[in-house]
């Protein structure tokens, strides 16, 4: 019989790839600033500010979820319910930015 560590689950992977999409996220609305400033790019702005906002909460859970061991499992569930849902927000705002260049 072999010693295996203990699995951290999903929470090992959130935690780092949230952590990068909130910079991915940044750095959208950072260069978003070097056009013209139009009401389709102030949505784009908004959307990915909020996302930001979900991958942050994402880590954070992902986070709690490593640091209470076995009871954690409902936090991880929630952190990647968040990543997905965060994921999915970047795609609309990547898709809504590339119809707002002009």
């Amino acid at each position: 019989m072999q010693d295996t560590p203990p699995a951290r689950g999903l929470s090992a992977h959130i935690l780092p790839t949230s952590a990068t999409m909130i910079g991915a996220c940044m750095t959208v609305l950072t260069i978003g600033h070097l056009g013209h400033t139009t009401s389709a790019r102030m949505a784009v702005d908004k959307l990915l500010a909020i996302d930001a906002l979900v991958f942050l909460a994402s880590a954070v859970l992902s986070f709690m979820s490593m640091r209470t061991g076995q009871t954690g499992v409902r936090h991880e569930r929630r952190a990647e319910l968040l990543f997905l849902f965060g994921l999915a927000g970047l795609a609309i705002g990547a898709v809504a930015l590339a119809f707002a260049i002009d």
